[in-house]
């Protein structure tokens, strides 16, 4: 043998890492192939920070859209319903200068909603998406 002399009758104690490296190397390429799958997919969503309207377009010029706890949307202070909200928001972000769309729901919303409500401006041509939380009081 190659590790040296022994005899038959002595116990084989040098450790074989063949199997180890075989092992590592498969499940390095079950998890290069798995890597991409896991990567999750979603809406980028503009981060709040002070001074980030400086130079931009004005509030007014953006597509404000109020999410109501009861379900019931707002495009730019019109209530729409469910069947007329994908054709207002197109007409909205038409006359927007930089396409963006300001999304205000309350705590007590429920998230599927305000997802779907961002899933469809996104469909409809934003280019821009940001969330809001409502302040108490407000309508």
């Amino acid at each position: 043998m190659a590790g040296g002399a022994q005899k038959d009758e002595e116990p084989i104690t040098g450790i074989n890492v063949t199997p180890l490296v075989d092992v590592c190397l498969v499940l390095v390429i079950i998890f290069m192939a798995v890597a991409p799958m896991a990567v999750t997919l979603g809406i980028k969503v503009l981060e709040t920070r002070p001074g980030n309207a400086e130079g931009k377009a004005s509030v007014d010029e953006n597509v404000q859209i109020r999410v109501s706890v009861d379900g019931s949307i707002a495009v730019n202070g019109k209530k729409t319903d469910g069947l007329t909200f994908r054709g207002v928001l197109v007409d909205a972000l038409a006359r927007s200068k930089d396409k963006m769309v300001i999304v205000t729901a309350d705590a007590k919303n429920k998230v599927g909603l305000v997802v779907s409500v961002l899933d469809a401006s996104k469909q409809a041509g934003a280019l821009k998406l940001a969330v809001m939380k409502a302040v108490e009081g407000e309508n």
